[in-house]
């Protein structure tokens, strides 16, 4: 992997990189990787699966398969917003729902590493069941970005935390080779290559999402009432900020698994506590949390104690990074 794209890294000087340089680059690097093979993309709609699809599409045309593996693990309503928005495009784009699937190989998994481990595998499990409905397809493509590389100590640091199509994947991943033509970029420059493809704003500029998605925000075991609780917290959280106009990179809510006494309707409710993270970052590589208005946390906490009725308690994590990460696992 690092033989095919430590020349890109090379284009940075002084951690400032030339984007359209930078593109050239890479599709000259991706054809003569590729030849003419099929290649197949987990697009999961965020940005970096997003920019590398618009990246390979453009260096491969014909050749790209994407496949969108709906987890169950994903934020609200958001499989059916990344089918509409990919689903018009040139792109052979292929849905797969394993959300039944991925619970399964989740059940009483609550180590974060061994999490993140157990999803990067079963990704990797049904790229493999897919790709053998398709023909000549020997290439697995990933949205891999620097600091996923850093974190995983895929490029010889200590590891933080295994990403998924880092130090997630099975050594047996029963394709030819990997392609990640972001493996050089920071966040920052994967948004400006996207913009420079065409991509429209809402996907070059949406915020960050765990490959594990919601997984690693549900502390602990991970089961189907919990994410749906903490899909509808987050939901309603990243409404309200959205519309007071907050400046963050990323923000999120947390079902921390924990119970606390409430009370309900008069009556005493025993119900989980959520935990809201908004954090402001250059490269994620260090954050600060975003120090948000008590008006707008007073309104978010009365939402969601009152139409989430299983949560009974919210609070509001002001850790940076470091010492803590932007995710709680």
């Amino acid at each position: 992997m690092k033989s095919v794209y430590d020349s890109l890294r090379s284009l940075r000087i002084d951690e400032a990189l030339d984007i359209e340089v930078y593109e050239a680059e890479v599709i000259d690097i991706i054809k003569e990787q590729v030849g003419n093979s099929q290649v197949l993309l987990g697009l999961s709609g965020g940005v970096d699966s997003s920019v590398c699809a618009a990246l390979l599409a453009k260096a491969l045309p014909g050749k790209l398969h994407c496949i969108f593996v709906d987890t169950g693990l994903m934020r609200k309503d958001e499989g059916d917003e990344v089918e509409a928005a990919f689903k018009g495009l040139d792109l052979n784009f292929i849905r797969v729902n394993a959300e039944s699937r991925f619970l399964q190989k989740l059940s009483e998994v609550t180590d974060p590493e061994a999490k993140r481990k157990v999803v990067g595998e079963e990704f990797i499990r049904v790229f493999e069941e897919e790709a053998r409905k398709l023909s000549s397809v020997e290439f697995l493509a990933q949205g891999t970005i620097y600091p996923d590389v850093l974190e995983s100590g895929a490029d010889g640091t200590k590891v933080i935390k295994s990403h998924h199509n880092v130090g997630g994947l099975p050594a047996d991943i029963g394709f030819k080779g990997l392609v990640e033509p972001l493996w050089g970029l920071f966040k920052p420059e994967v948004r400006a290559l996207g913009k420079r493809l065409g991509l429209p704003a809402v996907l070059v500029q949406r915020q960050p999402f765990p490959g594990p998605g919601l997984s690693v925000r549900c502390i602990g075991e991970v089961t189907k009432d919990k994410l749906d609780i903490l899909r509808d917290a987050d939901a309603i959280f990243r409404a309200e900020l959205e519309l007071y106009g907050i400046e963050a990179n990323q923000y999120f809510a947390v079902m921390t698994g924990l119970r606390s006494v409430g009370i309900k309707d008069g009556d005493r409710a025993y119900g989980y506590i959520i935990a809201l993270r908004a954090v402001k970052s250059v490269d994620f590589m260090t954050a600060e949390f975003v120090p948000l208005p008590y008006d707008l946390l007073e309104r978010v906490v009365m939402r969601i104690t009152s139409e989430v009725p299983e949560v009974t308690r919210v609070v509001y994590d002001i850790t940076g990074k470091p010492p803590g990460t932007v995710e709680w696992e």
